[in-house]
């Protein structure tokens, strides 16, 4: 790869972007982390439950992410073109396709709750209570897709401090309706569902009241344009191809887990959501390479994404790095916060030595990725993660069919090796994004790519 060396101005640019955007992102997991110690204390049951629940949930909402990773892009491709309104107008097409696409998702998630949640092959008890918790949650996602589309156009017009406050208003309330919910009212489990809904669509409200008031300055239109909003879900299918292998990838590890039983999947639940956090820690950079890749191809700078690429690169390694030390140091306390069994906290543990591993590779991937979708190269990020789901499957199965001699050596030993292929995974990633990057392909110049 051929590295310009980053101008002081892109140093800061890069930081102007990336520190709202590492709050805004590490505010939601930590929530999210909050929300399962809050679920954690009900049970291994209901913390199982919640694992299951959490990734079909997750994956529903989250095959949609192009809209706010192509929406991000697009608009700011105009936007270094010199268009504000058409950046606008792009973004108001891809709000109504997420309301749309939102609707649909919700009603096939909540009728289907049961043979959905089975399929992970969980206990009776446990699936019972993710049933709960993915009916009731399946309200939120028109409000979760929302959100997404009209993140993606703030940060498409550089700003990243409006999605950060509203992450800490939408996900401070969730704690406290949680807490409210689950132990003032006794609710259970349903409880922390209804807390999230309602702090979600509360979330989603703030954002289009801040995006109208956008398209009003800039006299963009706020009605949909049904040409426009099919051009725009056309335009993310690539990234919704490469986003369906991701979550395959994602489903069938949970799947290989909750072979392993109700604790190897319960651990494995507070693994998965610690990985989250970091990985949306490190992608604060990946937003700001999005944003500021998307803006400097859409302006012709060629050269200024490559020396901004090299420089976040080597942030995200770096990063990745000091994260996982933290881990590893307190891969034995991180336990106790989220569950009182001692077996479940033993198997989590030892997942999380692996997970403080992995790190500096995660920060690597999560740049790179980044800079792609900015750049546009959808259709090349769909046909790697294909690829690297393909070459993934052997290995998880290979875990899947050797469960019963893993756990013979105990519930951590198996968690670990499951966490092990996992890492694997992005290290095959790794590598399809190290062949793109060096070479020139994915650096098109242009409004449009």
């Amino acid at each position: 790869m051929v590295v310009s060396r980053a101008e002081p101005s892109q140093a800061r640019a890069i930081l102007r972007l990336a520190v709202p955007a590492f709050l805004a992102l590490v505010a939601e997991p930590l929530f999210l982390l909050a929300d399962t110690a809050i679920v954690g204390h009900l049970g291994t049951a209901q913390l199982a439950g919640l694992g299951v629940a959490s990734a079909t949930l997750i994956t529903a909402a989250n095959i949609f992410v192009f809209l706010a990773y192509g929406t991000t892009s697009i608009v700011a491709r105009q936007v270094g073109a010199g268009s504000e309104r058409g950046a606008l107008e792009a973004g108001i097409d891809g709000t109504w396709l997420a309301i749309g696409l939102g609707a649909v998702t919700a009603a096939v998630v909540a009728l289907a709750a049961e043979p959905l949640c089975r399929v992970f092959g969980a206990s009776d008890a446990a699936i019972g209570y993710a049933v709960t918790y993915l009916r009731i949650s399946a309200l939120g996602i028109p409000a979760m897709l929302v959100a997404l589309a009209a993140n993606g156009v703030l940060r498409g017009l550089q700003d990243t401090r409006t999605p950060l406050v509203a992450s800490i208003a939408g996900f401070g309330s969730n704690v406290v309706l949680n807490l409210v919910f689950v132990y003032g009212f006794g609710w259970g489990i349903a409880g922390s569902a209804w807390g999230t809904v309602i702090a979600q669509t509360g979330m989603a409200t703030g954002l289009v009241v801040v995006l109208v008031a956008h398209a009003r300055r800039a006299g963009a239109s706020l009605h949909p344009h049904p040409g426009r909003v099919l051009a725009a879900g056309l335009t993310g299918i690539p990234l919704l191809v490469r986003t369906l292998a991701l979550r395959a990838i994602l489903l069938v590890t949970t799947w290989v887990a909750a072979g392993l039983g109700d604790v190897p999947l319960a651990a494995h639940q507070v693994a998965m959501t610690v990985w989250s956090f970091l990985a949306f820690a490190l992608d604060a950079l990946a937003i700001a390479a999005q944003a500021l890749t998307g803006k400097a191809l859409g302006a012709g700078d060629v050269e200024g994404a490559r020396a901004a690429t090299g420089l976040m690169v080597r942030w995200g390694v770096w990063g990745g790095a000091a994260l996982g030390v933290l881990v590893l140091v307190a891969h034995t306390l991180l336990p106790g916060l989220f569950t009182g069994d001692e077996a479940v906290r033993a198997a989590l543990a030892a997942a999380l030595v692996v997970v403080a591993v992995g790190q500096p590779l995660a920060g690597y991937v999560f740049v790179v990725d980044g800079v792609l979708i900015g750049a546009g190269d959808g259709a090349w990020l769909a046909k790697a993660m294909a690829a690297t789901l393909v070459l993934y499957l052997p290995l998880v199965l290979a875990v899947h069919a050797a469960g019963d001699r893993l756990l013979s050596r105990g519930a951590p030993a198996a968690l670990a090796v499951l966490w092990l292929a996992f890492t694997a995974f992005m290290a095959i990633r790794a590598v399809f994004f190290w062949r793109r990057i060096r070479g020139d392909r994915w650096a098109v110049a242009g409004a449009t790519r």
